[in-house]
């Protein structure tokens, strides 16, 4: 779930399985009888919320990896071309020795 926001809503008997969220609250929810079985939604993200007879099981813990609105889209498609471009001269050098020694002497050795 990516930035989604549950406002005055009734889950009554659910089960949450394998979430991931991200940006993902909600307000002035109430949970009766709920199951949140290994997903990452924790505290801070009920907000004014009631939990009644709910429970959490194996809770996603350490740093869930997040792509938040904030995040940038260019800057990760900068730092890829980036890596494709530090790998350049080594094949250009590649290309020049395979064409001067051939393919079987490059290849043995």
């Amino acid at each position: 779930m990516k930035s989604v926001i549950f406002e005055d809503s009734l889950f009554d008997e659910c089960y949450f399985e394998d979430i991931t969220s991200s940006n993902t609250f909600f307000k002035n929810c109430t949970f009766i009888s709920t199951v949140f079985y290994n997903t990452d939604l924790f505290e801070y993200k009920f907000i004014n919320s009631r939990l009644l007879n709910s429970t959490f099981l194996h809770n996603k813990e350490g740093c869930q990896l997040d792509f938040s609105d904030d995040n940038n889209a260019y800057m990760i498609y900068f730092v890829s071309f980036l890596g494709t471009l530090a790998v350049l001269p080594g094949n250009i050098v590649s290309a020049l020795l395979m064409d001067k020694i051939g393919r079987l002497r490059m290849l043995g050795g």
